[in-house]
């Protein structure tokens, strides 16, 4: 199954083109090439296979984290990148 995961922004490359995310503490690069909008470091991003598809608010991305880690209930998540 393939899920799209939020992330937080913690690095932009100076073109603007690669980011790194955190997701629940793991780090990945990921593409922001197709982002629609801008996007600043501490954004939270919806990721899914390697791409960076929208932005999304600090709010919902924290309360749709917590409800795939309680659907998992503790069990490790494998991030893919």
């Amino acid at each position: 199954m393939c899920l799209g995961l939020p992330g937080k922004l913690v690095e932009i490359s100076e073109d603007k083109t690669f980011g790194i995310v955190d997701i629940a503490g793991t780090k990945r690069e990921v593409s922001l090439m197709i982002l629609p909008e801008d996007v600043e470091l501490g954004d939270y991003v919806m990721v899914h296979v390697g791409f960076a598809i929208s932005k999304m608010d600090e709010a919902q991305a924290e309360e749709t984290l917590k409800a795939i880690m309680e659907y998992y209930d503790g069990d490790d998540i494998e991030i893919q990148g």
